[in-house]
């Protein structure tokens, strides 16, 4: 991250203490779920902050009656730092999603499945069946391939707004990154 960001960045956190200092005067820490807190606070999956328009873009390209946005939080909650899942507990998984009931774990399947055709997740097999791993794929140029390729389902308004929210957080993640920033110094 070049100098310029991280002042940008620390101008931006230090502007939000100072809010929350005056709007909460009385904020009690002991009640704040501090994720930097690493000794007290446990069960932390990282998101990004664009999920929800993330999620009703994904809704829009899976079509209508089928969402997919539960099963796909539900993953982001059991992955790792590189986005890799074990799922091989179908129906707890299933359940977490919004499925339940005899149907559960085939339409949690039904929603994997189109998560994967959708290009957002792949799918591997493993000891719990023919879905046991996952690799879920960064959104952004999932989304970015979407709008390059005009996919049906595909909503012009709904990505300005995705691009919109993405710049506002100062996500990078759709730049080319300059040739010599890769090249290595000598």
């Amino acid at each position: 991250m070049n100098a310029k960001r991280r002042a940008a960045l620390q101008r931006s956190k230090d502007k939000r203490s100072s809010i929350r200092a005056s709007i909460f005067p009385d904020l009690d820490q002991n009640r704040v779920w501090d994720i930097k807190d690493t000794a007290k606070t446990k069960g932390y999956s990282s998101i990004p902050r664009t999920m929800p328009i993330i999620g009703a873009i994904v809704d829009l390209l899976a079509g209508k009656g089928t969402p997919v946005t539960s099963t796909y939080l539900e993953l982001w909650c059991r992955s790792d730092e590189q986005c890799f899942v074990i799922a091989n507990k179908h129906s707890e998984i299933a359940f977490a999603s919004g499925f339940s009931g005899e149907r559960g774990v085939s339409t949690w399947k039904q929603r994997i499945r189109k998560l994967e055709a959708l290009g957002f997740i792949s799918i591997k097999s493993g000891s719990a069946g023919d879905i046991h791993y996952v690799q879920i794929w960064n959104p952004y140029l999932v989304i970015r391939d979407h709008a390059d390729a005009s996919t049906d389902g595909f909503s012009e308004k709904h990505y300005h707004a995705f691009l919109e929210r993405y710049h506002d957080i100062g996500a990078l993640d759709l730049e080319v990154p300059d040739q010599a920033e890769e090249e290595p110094v000598v």
